[in-house]
């Protein structure tokens, strides 16, 4: 189905309705009433606060920087964050986005939303942020992070379903940062299509909203304005569901010298969206068989590609086959069987906490704190 959740599955062109606003907010509504009904008027407004509140306020990232130097006055203003020797910490580029509040997690993390016109596409949509408790603890202040790109399914407009506390993307990463298992990334979420009649295969259609540099230029240089990351591709993946899988798949390909890895969760391997009609040499230029062989060819860079499967969802037999002629060379390429997992988010976010989040984190550069 297209957009949120409750139902983050399904392919672009698989036929199934849209899930109505509607209706969600009527199980909502219900859900609320029956636990107040359950709590009293106490528990309920105890937590309604714990999950609701500050939603559409602003919110900013990076609020602690450390102080500055020979001033320990709480009431003194902070020095600005400078880098640490590492020449590879890119600091908060700028301008700043104006974020607001759309979900609070249980320890006390924020994803927030903003609008983003993109410089190098013209594309104008919505993004999606969300930066763990690390990124806010004084001894990363000066450190980079990595920065993981989350698409989802279907057409993935209006909305990013990964912005949905309910899959728990969010929560797998802190719990596995905690573990020692997942590094602590920054998860930027943004809208995957500029509507929601097609699908546009994350790429620049002749004639049509140029998605291919919305993902590839314009999302990344939204991250390094508001947040800490890194210069090299070393922090930088996507992570992605069905056609969101395909488009981060088609980008680290395509881009080697920017992404560094992937997690293709119930993928397609091939473009095929109906608006290449006319376009033949366009759309082999965003086809992952013939990235993958230009990248072989030409020796590399490297890059990793994760895919994951359910057990009970067709498909594997597509990855096994790409694997087997283009896992060479440069193009480290693995599979995860996800035990009775389907074509949802909610299984794919349990492959990532069974494995696949300690792979992709083997891969990227770690942010590093102060000794201290």
């Amino acid at each position: 189905m297209y957009g949120e959740p409750p139902a983050p599955t399904g392919y672009p062109h698989d036929g199934e309705p849209p899930q109505p606003e509607r209706s969600r907010r009527r199980i909502w509504i219900s859900a609320v009433v029956a636990l107040a009904l359950l709590l009293g008027g106490g528990g309920f407004a105890a937590w309604k606060l714990d999950w609701f509140s500050g939603n559409g306020e602003a919110v900013t990232f990076g609020k602690n920087p450390p102080p500055a130097a020979g001033k320990s006055d709480p009431g003194t203003p902070a020095a600005e964050a400078k880098p640490s020797g590492d020449p590879d910490v890119l600091m908060p580029t700028g301008p700043k986005s104006d974020f607001k509040q759309t979900t609070k997690l249980d320890d006390g993390t924020i994803i927030a939303k903003t609008r983003l016109t993109g410089a190098k596409s013209g594309f104008e949509g919505d993004v999606w942020v969300w930066a763990p408790k690390e990124y806010d603890d004084p001894k990363y202040a000066k450190s980079g992070f990595p920065v993981l790109i989350a698409l989802p399914g279907g057409n993935g407009f209006p909305a990013n379903y990964w912005s949905d506390r309910s899959l728990g993307l969010q929560k797998a990463i802190s719990e596995g940062a905690q573990a020692g298992t997942s590094l602590p990334f920054i998860v930027i979420m943004p809208v995957l299509n500029p509507d929601a009649k097609y699908y546009y295969d994350g790429s620049d259609i002749p004639g049509q909203a140029k998605m291919g540099t919305w993902m590839a230029e314009d999302v990344p240089a939204f991250a390094k304005a508001n947040f800490r990351t890194y210069k090299s591709r070393d922090g930088w993946a996507f992570m992605g569901s069905s056609s969101g899988a395909f488009v981060g798949m088609k980008t680290v390909l395509q881009h080697p010298d920017k992404f560094k890895a992937v997690i293709a969760s119930g993928g397609e391997i091939v473009p095929d969206s109906p608006l290449w009609k006319g376009h033949q040499a366009e759309m082999d230029a965003n086809n992952p068989e013939k990235l993958a062989q230009k990248l072989i060819d030409t020796k590399g860079p490297e890059v990793y590609i994760n895919f994951q499967i359910g057990t009970k969802e067709s498909g594997k037999e597509r990855m096994t086959k790409f694997q087997q002629q283009y896992g060479k060379g440069p193009i480290k390429m693995t599979i995860r069987d996800i035990q009775n997992g389907e074509h949802n988010g909610w299984h794919y976010v349990r492959g990532m906490k069974e494995g696949s989040l300690e792979w992709i984190s083997k891969v990227l550069k770690a942010p590093k704190p102060e000794a201290g």
